[in-house]
């Protein structure tokens, strides 16, 4: 499976993305560890919203690309070090919008938080146009 640039910088890896499901992990280290001491809340969404969106990516057909439009997460405890595994599951698939979920576990299966997102269909020819013009400001 190829690797975004987002994931090589955090360090993440997709592992699975098929059938509107996904799963992610995370070898946790120093430089995820936010000012209190634990791993930073940003890095939990970043990683969710990666497994999310593939999982909404594995329902696309034809010319057709996804953006998030909506991202949700409660963080439920916190976690130092280890490994996080991310779980995701499109729960409503419409022909313009879908609904995904994504629990992040530790190692020993305990649940550290809950995500969820709203992601939207974009027909792929906008999306090399709306690139080059990111790309020139």
């Amino acid at each position: 499976m190829k690797t975004s640039p987002a994931a090589r910088l955090i360090g993440f890896r997709v592992t699975q993305a098929a059938s509107g499901r996904s799963r992610g992990e995370l070898r946790l280290s120093p430089r995820h560890v936010g000012p209190g001491g634990t791993v930073h809340g940003g890095i939990l969404c970043d990683l969710a919203d990666a497994t999310m969106g593939l999982a909404f990516a594995s329902t696309l057909r034809g010319r057709q690309a996804a953006a998030t439009v909506e991202l949700q997460i409660h963080f439920l405890r916190p976690v130092w070090s280890g490994r996080l595994i991310a779980v995701a599951r499109v729960v409503h698939r419409g022909r313009r919008l879908g609904l995904v979920d994504c629990d992040l576990s530790d190692e020993a299966g305990r649940l550290i938080a809950k995500a969820s997102s709203t992601c939207m269909v974009l027909a792929r020819p906008l999306m090399p146009r709306l690139v080059r013009a990111r790309a020139t400001t």
